[in-house]
């Protein structure tokens, strides 16, 4: 079995030894070269752009404004599965180029140039005029009576508002005795700053046209190109290399509609559009900033009487993912601590600011900052122990969310927090590290978290294998998943050669989805690329065994039924006799003169079912006082992801999550002068990405109890590492100083303001 051992990642040593090709490997080094000039306003329309000069800039090919897109294909660019029921279908709110701007950043005009010297030297010569508008960056100021409108389709700037309601609220916090508890959450506007930044080219062959892109979402980029440009999606091809990182910004169709007109506007010549890392920062996707306000009201037994959230996500300029990520958030609130009565409202407002779309963990992050947070405060005006307050109101075993249908199988929660305890020390140092006074002081915190995996029912869920035989009885494996760095294409591997009996190195997973070629499938995102795979793995697997099986009973005159098929040999199930190799049935198969046959299977699997994934965050820091300053001493994390694929993977992914969840507690922050909208900080010097520089030793644990309803018994594991990180470290700083910090990222600067007000300082 390989399912559960730790394996080598099969694209370890192309990655390691530089063979590895990426999407600028793969371009033709005659592609002319393509910039794109953004808007210096953050909000107002585009009265004229004079481009003579950069037009007359030698190695200047073309220069394009928002005044050449004639035909007005407005296009989603979300990657959610689209579907044929309207109400189940993305915003469709942008262009290729647009003369109606909405954020400092938009997209007005491309240049493009035989080499990226001129491109940017037409840039720079490029004269615009604005007719300006008043902008607005804070969600709850966009919702007000007379703020600006970004867009006439949705008044109060709402793209829109869900709710909750269960049990009467109003009727539960008349009760007596009831201790109430609110409190104020925010979350900032950050960015993946994931190591490759956006790439793709385009060229087309005859009527059609081929993009390569680094993508999430091969498939979905297909379809939105088609949109974009107004033709047949079959006309449009989309081919995904490796890529260099994605985090859920390249879950968005960004540039390859722009790329791919631009390709079509210039008679299919090959055109390449390469976004530097400013760009990326301010034009590409950024992650909800999101203020939440929570109100608990509290027995005096511990446990919650009634409950009331509110949440206002700042979803920028355009549609994106939109609404999704706050309705996400606001459905963990009910699910991870029960209550009777609880009422919740999630806004999701149009600002003049970059456009939030999918990041890893897609709204977790921002709930638990907010719901774990406030759990702190809460276990503290009543005078409980933080841990036993949890253990008193978290989701109970055998709880089933009556939406999804999920349901919690197991102990898990105890089971992680036990771990955790355990791991970090967390009894004897939360005694020691009570009533101190000095300067520098110790805590520890923690944290949990709750996640879904995958998009069951919201969305469409889906996921096609094909497999093929080769000569020698090795297999061919290609997915719609797509390996995106986190080691996807490994578990796919130890799974088929699981299913189907073949040795792992035999087990070859074509990496790179090709559209014209590769079986359908939706993505990476959701965390769930190990859970869906596995579905339609299995199946697929099993129909191709069957199919070896009804051959080998012909060359070995065994009926299937007495066969079996074990690490590539063909063995009779009675006395486990070697009959043949799979290899040898292979060679036979292909090249037969009397039975010649392509042993091949392809199968789709709608997967409609969902799965909690559950787990916990224990931290220790340091702080010092007067220098407001935290050293964070250690972290555990702690999961229950069910069966484990591979370990050694899940752990990588892990302290990488861990590591995303350092930056967003103590340092990530993109900044937007109030005055301009414009942004402040769009580089990797002044945008304070953690490094292992700030890392303390990261441990990654975890309670393996098996997933009834996966075909492997595995559940969500990408994104949830990040989410219970931030607020861990948190309340950690509350136990070393009696301080809450209700704003992340906890810098110098906001806990120096915390302590001033609290009188530390």
């Amino acid at each position: 079995m390989y399912v559960g051992q730790k394996a080598t990642r099969v694209d370890a040593y192309d990655k390691v030894l530089g063979r590895a090709k990426y999407t600028d490997d793969l371009c033709d080094k005659g592609a002319y070269v393509a910039q794109v000039l953004h808007a210096t306003i953050a909000n107002g329309l585009v009265k004229s752009i004079d481009t003579s000069r950069a037009q007359a800039i030698p190695g200047v090919v073309k220069v394009f404004t928002c005044f050449d897109v004639k035909e007005k294909h407005f296009f989603p660019t979300a990657g959610h599965p689209w579907s044929t029921d309207p109400g189940h279908q993305d915003v469709a709110d942008r262009l290729v180029l647009t003369q109606r701007v909405r954020f400092y950043g938009d997209d007005i005009a491309a240049v493009v140039a035989e080499d990226p010297v001129s491109a940017a030297q037409a840039l720079a010569a490029i004269q615009v005029e604005y007719e300006e508008y008043p902008f607005v960056l804070d969600p709850q100021k966009a919702m007000e009576e007379g703020a600006p409108l970004l867009h006439e389709n949705y008044p109060g700037n709402i793209l829109s508002h869900t709710s909750i309601r269960k049990g009467d609220y109003q009727a539960a916090i008349r009760q007596e005795g009831l201790v109430k508890v609110e409190g104020w959450y925010d979350t900032p506007t950050v960015q993946h700053c994931h190591l490759e930044n956006f790439i793709c080219f385009a060229e087309m062959t005859g009527d059609r046209i081929r993009v390569v892109t680094s993508t999430q979402i091969p498939h979905i980029v297909r379809r939105v190109v088609g949109q974009a440009l107004g033709i047949p999606w079959g006309r449009v091809q989309v081919i995904k290399p490796y890529i260099g990182g994605g985090f859920g910004n390249k879950q968005d169709v960004l540039y390859e509609p722009l790329c791919a007109w631009l390709c079509m506007n210039l008679g299919g010549h090959l055109v390449k559009l390469d976004v530097p890392r400013e760009d990326t920062f301010v034009s590409t996707r950024v992650r909800h900033a999101i203020r939440s306000h929570i109100v608990s009201w509290v027995r005096p037994d511990g446990t919650y009487a009634a409950r009331k959230l509110e949440v206002f996500s700042n979803q920028g300029a355009y549609a994106s993912h939109g609404h999704s990520i706050a309705a996400k958030g606001m459905g963990a609130f009910p699910q991870l601590y029960p209550c009777e009565n609880v009422e919740c409202d999630a806004y999701t407002v149009f600002t003049n600011q970059s456009v939030a779309g999918a990041m890893r963990g897609y709204g977790i992050p921002q709930a638990m900052w907010a719901v774990e947070c406030h759990t702190e405060e809460v276990a503290a005006r009543l005078g409980m122990d933080p841990i036993e307050f949890r253990r008193k109101n978290l989701m109970p075993v055998g709880y089933v969310d009556p939406f999804s249908k999920n349901e919690l199988y197991s102990d898990t929660f105890n089971q992680c927090m036990d771990k955790g305890m355990e791991a970090i020390g967390y009894r004897e140092k939360y005694r020691a590290y009570q009533g101190q006074k000095g300067e520098v002081r110790r805590g520890v915190g923690m944290a949990v978290f709750w996640y879904n995996t995958a998009v069951w029912p919201i969305s469409l869920e889906t996921s096609s294998c094909r497999m093929v035989l080769n000569q020698d009885g090795s297999l061919q494996v290609q997915l719609g998943e797509t390996e995106i760095g986190q080691g996807a294409d490994t578990a796919f591997a130890q799974m088929t050669a699981d299913v189907v009996g073949v040795p792992l190195d035999q087990v070859h997973v074509v990496s790179c989805q090709d559209t014209d070629v590769t079986p359908f499938g939706t993505g990476a995102y959701a965390s769930r690329q190990t859970y869906t795979a596995g579905f339609s793995i299995r199946q697929t697997g099993q129909l191709l065994k069957e199919r070896i099986l009804a051959y080998a009973q012909e060359l070995t005159r065994m009926p299937a039924y007495n066969l079996e098929l074990r690490e590539g040999n063909i063995l009779r199930a009675t006395d486990g006799r070697v009959l043949m190799s799979l290899g040898q049935l292979a060679t036979q198969a292909l090249y037969s003169l009397t039975n010649s046959q392509h042993l091949t299977a392809e199968s789709t699997a709608q997967i409609k079912s969902n799965a909690y994934s559950f787990g916990c965050t224990f931290a220790q820091v340091e702080v010092d006082i007067p220098l407001c300053k935290v050293k964070l001493l250690d972290l555990v994390n702690v999961h229950d992801a069910g069966t484990l694929i591979n370990p050694a993977l899940a752990e990588a992914q892990v302290h990488g999550g861990m590591s995303m969840g350092i930056g967003y507690g103590l340092s990530e922050r993109m900044l937007f002068d109030p005055r301009t909208g414009r942004p402040l900080n769009n580089n990797l010097l002044d945008y304070k990405l953690s490094t292992f520089m700030d890392h303390p030793r990261l441990r990654a644990l975890f309670v393996e109890n098996p997933e009834p309803t996966s075909a492997f018994g595995t559940k969500g594991l990408g994104e949830p590492p990040t989410c219970s990180v931030a607020p861990a470290i948190r309340n950690a700083i509350y136990h070393a100083t009696g301080v809450f910090v209700n704003e992340a990222p906890m810098t110098p600067h906001s806990l120096f303001r915390r302590f001033k007000e609290e009188g530390l300082l």
